[in-house]
């Protein structure tokens, strides 16, 4: 081990680990880690990716029409004719977003959606209010469609509707637990449910269509009671376009492929577009076959029975083998409806994480090549607000869906940005920005048209929703995004500040060489971990700098930044294909102790920073203290940490 020298003479050393995870209770709940090689095997197909990514917008088909509903029935019944030709509206719209995204799938085949492309095409400030945006949109996502499962549950089985809270929570971490497993293997748990519910509910839309034609459809038998208002009101453009916002509800989810390019197989733009398609298509003709048969069957919106529970008993003359078939298809779809969030979230925090919006630790994958940091923190947000409120489906829609048009508007502006640079470039010339290549385009007008179109056109929902469900609640989430950009600005500054004060720009520290046998460990290159550097040199000439491989592209920037500052000093990569960082320099440090020579002190060196304000420390990994706990019974090994104060 003494003798350990590179191959090359560069100074580098590369050495694969052998030690794999143990086993325990983590592994027995998600399952056995996996290696960061086999990533490109955990792909999924347009199948299975219908299954993770359109089940949210899927079921939003359950409960648009009933929100819909809802809003007209200040108006009384006679109002409830206008459901159809409001799902009208919400369809063509959802065809114009649709088109939009397809063209954003194809222009930034590694993911990241609206984020990407506001941060790329209309700058930083947007890409927060767009990544603040979706995020606020993904827990509500969690919370809604949980809770509309519950309240399908409760009404087939009236008994459970005391329990809803409890049972709303338990669900948001049974899907928090299948989505740790990771994206492949919850993909194939969650297929059969979706293609279940989809089948049953083009089967209820059919069969109620044919009765409608034959005349035997007839209306909801003993529906659940019209409680109205102290007063109604008329019918008014106003009304007309809250039950509109309210509807759009049925829109939510249709980004997420956008963002979850990556997970697809090759051609994965390819295959993401085309699950896109397919998606969009059976989206808009379950949600207009709902709404259709809805006025035929006159239901009548209420907390006790939805809208979907009515449609069924009706369709299939009461509440026989069919119809609990029905229901529970669709509570299935709408609790794995969280799925969509789950695969989505964690992605999009792991983007702004790299970025400096979010935590670093957003953008560490986990055992199962998933960012499972991601999904734990949506898994507690969710559960926060379902208790908070209620499990009240009726009371969180006004919170929802707002969030996500933002985006959208953002999306579409960006990409129009993005055809106008497009149309002026030169033929043949490519300019390559962070996340995508630009390269000239000679339909490059009529694709500005479509995404500046569709910009505005989101842009009115989203005023019409500002204005309409204002004092329902959407005033919370126009307080909160602010807020939530406030907060990624802040944790951006802090990483800015940092990366600033351990640059290495104008940095010429000659250390001084002195003896004794030094180990130390190195995550990057920079005026810190430099500084500490100089100290092990101080202690030995025998210094041994280690570094252990989880990223493959951060390793080969420290590999080249090492080359320019590493004083020679011997480095040794360690190759950790489960992404393990302790567990390797635990094994190196035994392998050095198996041949330690008689009164020889080994010294281990672990640098870290001190931010100036303590709280960001809650930003930062802890290796030194870890690893002092680690190391702290073992012989013959002195520990030492070597600070670096950031001010």
């Amino acid at each position: 081990m003494t003798s350990e020298e590179p191959e090359d003479g560069s100074g580098v050393i590369h050495r694969t680990t052998g030690g794999k995870p143990r086993r325990s209770f983590q592994s027995f709940l998600i399952g056995q880690p996996l290696q960061t090689a086999d990533a490109p095997h955990q792909t999924i197909g347009k199948a299975i990716g219908l299954a993770v990514f359109a089940s949210d917008a899927l079921s939003s088909t359950a409960y648009a029409t009933q929100e819909i509903l809802f809003i007209l029935a200040a108006a009384g019944t006679v109002a409830f004719g206008y459901v159809f030709p409001i799902s009208i509206a919400i369809v063509a719209l959802m065809a114009m977003v649709s088109i939009s995204y397809e063209q954003t799938i194809h222009a930034y085949p590694d993911g990241g959606g609206s984020y990407i492309v506001s941060r790329d095409n209309l700058g930083e400030m947007p890409a927060q209010i767009a990544g603040a945006s979706l995020l606020t949109d993904y827990i509500l996502t969690v919370a809604v469609s949980i809770s509309s499962g519950v309240a399908q549950l409760t009404s087939a089985f009236p008994g459970l509707y005391a329990f809803r809270v409890e049972v709303a929570v338990a669900l948001v971490f049974f899907i928090m637990l299948l989505n740790l497993r990771g994206v492949k293997e919850s993909g194939i748990i969650f297929a059969g449910p979706v293609y279940f519910f989809v089948t049953m509910m083009v089967f209820t839309v059919l069969v109620g269509l044919v009765r409608v034609v034959s005349g035997t459809l007839g209306q909801v038998v003993d529906p659940p009671a019209f409680e109205i208002g102290a007063a109604l009101v008329p019918i008014t453009g106003f009304l007309l376009l809250h039950a509109f916002s309210s509807g759009t509800a049925a829109l939510t989810g249709i980004e997420a492929i956008s963002n979850g390019i990556t997970a697809f197989k090759e051609p994965r733009s390819r295959n993401a577009g085309i699950t896109l398609v397919w998606m969009s298509v059976i989206l808009g003709v379950l949600f207009l076959g709902i709404s259709f048969l809805t006025g035929q069957i006159h239901a009548i919106p209420s907390e006790h029975e939805t809208v979907i529970s009515q449609l069924a008993r009706t369709v299939y003359n009461g509440r026989n083998l069919f119809y609990l078939a029905t229901i529970s298809a669709t509570t299935i779809i709408l609790i794995l409806a969280a799925n969509t969030s789950f695969a989505d979230f964690p992605r999009l925090s792991a983007l702004m994480g790299k970025d400096g919006f979010l935590p670093r630790q957003f953008a560490f994958r986990g055992s199962r090549l998933v960012f499972s940091n991601g999904i734990a923190v949506l898994a507690v947000m969710a559960s926060l607000l379902i208790i908070l409120f209620q499990a009240s489906v009726n009371a969180l829609i006004p919170l929802y869906a707002i969030g996500v048009f933002m985006s959208f508007s953002l999306s579409q502006a960006g990409m129009a940005r993005r055809w106008w640079k497009i149309g002026h470039l030169a033929e043949g010339v490519e300019v390559k920005e962070r996340g995508s290549v630009l390269r000239y385009d000679s339909r490059w007008r009529v694709k500005m048209l479509i995404n500046g179109f569709g910009a505005v056109l989101t842009t009115v929902v989203v005023l019409v929703f500002a204005r309409t469900k204002f004092f329902d609640g959407a005033w919370l989430v126009l307080v909160i995004i602010p807020l939530i950009v406030l907060m990624l600005s802040a944790i951006r500054r802090h990483y800015l500040h940092l990366a600033d004060r351990l640059s290495l720009n104008n940095y010429n520290e000659t250390p001084p060489v002195t003896r004794h046998r030094v180990i130390m460990l190195m995550s990057s290159v920079h005026r810190g971990s430099l500084a500490a550097l100089n100290y092990a040199r101080n202690l030995s000439e025998d210094v041994t700098v280690l570094h252990v491989s989880v990223d493959p592209d951060e390793t080969e920037r420290m590999r080249e930044r090492w080359e320019t500052w590493g004083n020679n000093v011997r480095l040794v990569i360690l190759e950790s294909p489960y992404r393990l960082m302790f567990q390797p320099v635990l094994q190196y440090i035994e392998d050095i102790l198996t041949v330690r020579q008689p009164n020889e002190l080994i010294t281990v060196v672990v640098p870290y920073f001190v931010p100036e304000h303590a709280a960001a420390n809650l930003l930062h990994m802890q290796t030194a203290s870890t690893l002092r706990k680690l190391l702290s019974h073992t012989k013959n090994i002195v520990i030492t940490e070597v600070p670096y104060q950031v001010d």
